[in-house]
């Protein structure tokens, strides 16, 4: 009896467990996807094991190891580092800010126009097939020391603003919310979010919302909880960076934001498409601090 009693406890507490987490993940940009939203996060009591990790969330993000990538001195690796000419030194999935530094020299050749994620995706891979093409070389869209070499040679070395500029698209009129206190002031209008404290703007990033069909919500909010490291239960994606306003949407970091960019929507969360700012962001945030998501 007594053990009966214990097998039937043990699965009541594991479907608890998964009825708890939640999250959203991205969607086809189409109106019609549909899809349902986030359902609620755990309750504030039941998030320190869902934050107590520090590391950031790289599920299923492949990387390349630092042996096979460029220098972020500006200088190829040796050949006896890679696999000569062949073999890929960046290629699409990477995410490090050698990817940053290529964006940048490709933006300086007109040949990527959105400031660089160090992420590479697919309008990366385009960018490089279109310089590949220029310089006479196969167009593989992946990165190899021919390539990194002529990048090298037709560009300069990205200074810091290259790098990490503020945003992409222009910052909106902050909401009148916005203007006090320690605010994350999200624009639809410019598609932009901006930190802001005491009504001077810190940091600002690009983001992405939910489609037609699950909406991200408009209002006056506040960040209930955090967790540096998140994976929806509904959708089973990683949400790295979350920061939960309002049941279960959230800012947070999406990879599928910086390969697809507008090409694709969420179920309702603000997606960001730089890991490094919003990682940075993540820090400085506290659980109460306002958030205002405003047209």
């Amino acid at each position: 009896m007594k053990r009966t009693t214990s097998v039937i406890r043990r699965a009541v507490l594991a479907a608890a467990a998964v009825a708890l987490a939640a999250g959203c993940t991205a969607q086809a940009a189409d109106p019609g996807g549909g899809g349902a939203g986030a359902s609620k996060p755990p309750k504030a009591s039941a998030t320190p094991s869902a934050t107590a990790s520090t590391a950031p969330g790289t599920a299923g993000t492949p990387t390349t190891p630092a042996s096979s990538t460029p220098g972020t001195d500006g200088k190829p690796p040796s050949p006896s580092a890679t696999t000569g000419t062949v073999g890929g030194l960046l290629k699409d999935g990477d995410e490090n800010e050698q990817v940053r530094e290529l964006q940048a020299r490709l933006r300086q050749l007109g040949h990527f126009d959105r400031s660089p994620t160090g992420f590479y995706g697919t309008m990366t891979a385009a960018s490089v097939k279109a310089f590949q093409k220029k310089q006479g070389l196969p167009g593989t869209g992946s990165v190899d020391l021919t390539t990194w070499e002529r990048l090298l040679a037709a560009s300069k070395k990205p200074t810091a603003d290259e790098l990490k500029p503020s945003t992409t698209n222009e910052l909106d009129t902050p909401a009148a919310a916005c203007m006090t206190g320690r605010v994350l002031c999200i624009s639809k209008e410019s598609r932009t979010l901006a930190w802001m404290i005491d009504g001077k703007v810190v940091s600002s990033m690009d983001v992405r919302f939910g489609s037609e069909n699950t909406p991200t919500r408009e209002g006056t909010f506040s960040v209930g909880w955090k967790a540096r490291k998140w994976t929806s239960t509904i959708y089973h994606t990683p949400m790295p960076y979350a920061m939960f306003f309002s049941g279960g949407q959230a800012v947070h970091y999406s990879a599928d934001f910086a390969a697809r960019g507008y090409a694709g929507a969420s179920h309702g969360c603000v997606n960001v498409r730089d890991r490094a700012k919003l990682s940075a962001l993540f820090d400085q945030v506290k659980v109460g601090d306002k958030v205002v998501v405003h047209w």
